[in-house]
């Protein structure tokens, strides 16, 4: 992108930054208010001080001296107090708006489809929510207000500069072209660096996220070795881009100290030969030394400061690049609320591709009545998964439609439409709650009760209230103290507490133990009477069971009928049949 359209990109995210400011609009009219005030009472101390050596030391006016001496004092008083409030302030703005900027994020990145989590790394995301937006506290807390401060104190200074000695002032401007080259520079440098140091950041969060996902892969297969290597790669350029900002700012500091202190010495050189021939008091040197110190500590800040926001545009655009990310499934405008099925489910020529050009389900037909169990068999591959996805809205699909009650799922809110619904997954996810939250989800009108009576006919009453803490004994991240078939039995439990008018299984007894799965069998019969369900599985006793067994292969509707039927009909469910059941045939 060229420098011409980066500059209208880079104001447009200033903009929208500064537009979280605008509920703290009177409190930062506020600061500001303070800063002006406070910026004035630095610059005025110099000037006192001139007052007060060449009109009371000089005259030997004690009492006038006294008097001056209690005044300096008193705004060197005032000024800390207005710099204490200005900190408290700024720091509660710049947390607040952190606060919303973080919540608005996390509740965006909520709404978003799981195509859009397909193709992110998780650890690049949690980098934009956490690390991106911490980098913008400095701004908000310190950052905008500050150059504020430090460019009044700037035009303070030169105010009083020049009261002083139009001479001496500008005899300070002689080093000011190095100063601005230096700064330039400076700039320059350190927000290319800072942009490289977020970009490695981010890398590394997606790496380690992904690591941590899968230690258990890592160390079966012995490849710590390897990823300590890949690691260490992409921790040494994030030291090497530190190593270079903290370069620049070395350099930086003390070059303008260098020239602050050749400023002086000019300062010096020249007023020497003044006083000396009475053309200029003490009290003007005294003060322009002053002056000249204080004049190119704001410029120093300033220049930092201008980093800071460099830093945080560069933050900005990587968070508003996410806010701007528009990957959802909305819902139709005007949707209506699902109040029950009624009828049943129809599939109608569903064609469905993940990245917009590779089919993974084409032209597929199949109804679910009421009441009915059908299920959906394949090889891997073959979309049944996808199917599920599609019936749960986590994904739209490119053409035929999904009937609900004879309408189209897409007429229906996506939060109604869920609320009627369960699904249990093969990986089951559990998170590090108690075993009751876990089941609950926090759900309202989901009794502890209800919970226990769902458990009781599932058959997970027994393993549960067996644990340290019962109900309440807290689960380890992905349920690590649990075993696949309690994970799994937790998870039907979470599905059934809220008596869904709809269940989905997909492959929900593939990973179960025999003992675990034969606890399930006893109440399956119950969870599946007088409830539409769509099951994918493994397991023959489960198919057998279906009114209905849809056969998919390549994305298409290959076979549909009973499983006897199909059976009989010597095609591929009866090719897969034999493949995979044959030794568990009853």
């Amino acid at each position: 992108m060229t420098q011409d359209n980066d500059k209208p990109r880079k104001a447009s995210h200033a903009r929208r930054l500064f537009r979280f400011l605008r509920p703290y609009t009177f409190v930062l009219a506020g600061a500001v208010l303070l800063t002006l005030t406070s910026s004035a009472l630095g610059p005025l101390r110099p000037y006192l001080t001139q007052i007060a050596i060449d009109e009371h030391i000089a005259t030997g006016d004690i009492q006038g001296l006294f008097v001056l001496v209690l005044l300096i004092f008193g705004f060197l008083l005032l000024q800390g107090a207005l710099q204490y409030v200005l900190t408290l302030v700024m720091s509660w703005i710049g947390q607040k708006v952190l606060y919303d900027i973080r919540t608005a994020l996390y509740a965006h990145v909520e709404r978003l489809s799981l195509h859009f989590y397909d193709t992110n790394a998780v650890g690049r995301i949690i980098t934009r929510v956490t690390s991106d937006v911490e980098v913008l506290n400095e701004l908000f807390s310190q950052g905008v207000v500050m150059m504020i401060s430090d460019i009044m104190i700037i035009l303070w200074i030169l105010f009083f500069m020049f009261q002083t000695s139009v001479e001496l002032t500008l005899l300070t401007f002689l080093v000011l072209p190095f100063l601005l080259t230096a700064a330039f520079i400076f700039r320059f440098k350190v927000r290319k660096v800072y942009d490289k140091i977020r970009q490695q950041v981010a890398r590394m969060n997606a790496f380690i996220n992904e690591f941590i996902t899968g230690i258990s892969i890592v160390q079966l297969f012995r490849q710590e070795e390897r990823m300590t290597n890949t690691f260490a790669g992409i921790n040494r350029l994030h030291k090497e881009y530190q190593d270079r900002s903290i370069m620049y700012y070395a350099t930086f500091f003390p070059v303008v100290e260098l020239l602050s202190a050749i400023s002086l010495c000019i300062v010096l050189w020249y007023a020497s030969g003044t006083i000396l021939g009475g053309a200029m008091t003490v009290g003007i040197l005294i003060a322009f030394t002053q002056f000249t110190e204080m004049f190119f500590r704001p410029v120093r800040d300033l220049t930092e400061k201008y980093n800071t926001l460099q830093s945080s545009i560069v933050a900005s655009e990587r968070i508003f690049t996410l806010f701007d990310t528009v990957d959802t499934v909305p819902d139709t405008p005007g949707a209506i609320e699902f109040t029950g099925l009624a009828t049943g489910i129809e599939f109608a020529n569903v064609t469905f591709s993940y990245d917009g050009v590779t089919p993974i389900l084409q032209n597929v037909s199949f109804t679910v009545q009421k009441g009915e169990t059908v299920a959906l068999v394949g090889a891997t591959g073959a979309g049944k998964s996808t199917v599920i996805s599609l019936m749960s809205r986590f994904y739209d699909y490119q053409h035929g439609e999904i009937f609900v009650n004879g309408q189209s799922i897409r007429k229906y809110s996506q939060e109604s439409l869920r609320k009627r619904m369960a699904i249990v997954l093969q990986d089951v996810f559990l998170f590090s709650r108690t075993v009751l939250e876990n089941i609950t989800l926090d759900r309202p009108g989901i009794t502890t009760e209800q919970v226990i009576a769902t458990a009781k006919a599932l058959g997970a009453h027994d393993f549960i209230n067996a644990l340290p803490n019962g109900y309440n004994t807290h689960v380890r991240e992905r349920g690590a103290v649990l075993s696949v078939g309690q994970k799994q039995l937790i998870s039907f439990c979470r599905a059934l507490v809220a008596n869904p008018e709809i269940l989905i299984l997909d492959e929900a007894t593939a990973n179960i133990d025999t003992n675990s799965e034969h606890i399930i069998e006893q109440s399956t019969s119950t969870m599946l009477t007088g409830r539409t369900s769509i099951v994918i599985a493994h397991r023959l006793s489960t198919i057998q069971r279906a009114d209905r067994i849809v056969v998919l292969h390549h994305g298409e509707v290959a076979e549909v009928g009973t499983h006897n039927a199909l059976l009989q009909a010597n095609g591929l469910y009866a090719k897969l049949y034999k493949l995979q059941f044959e030794n568990t045939r009853v």
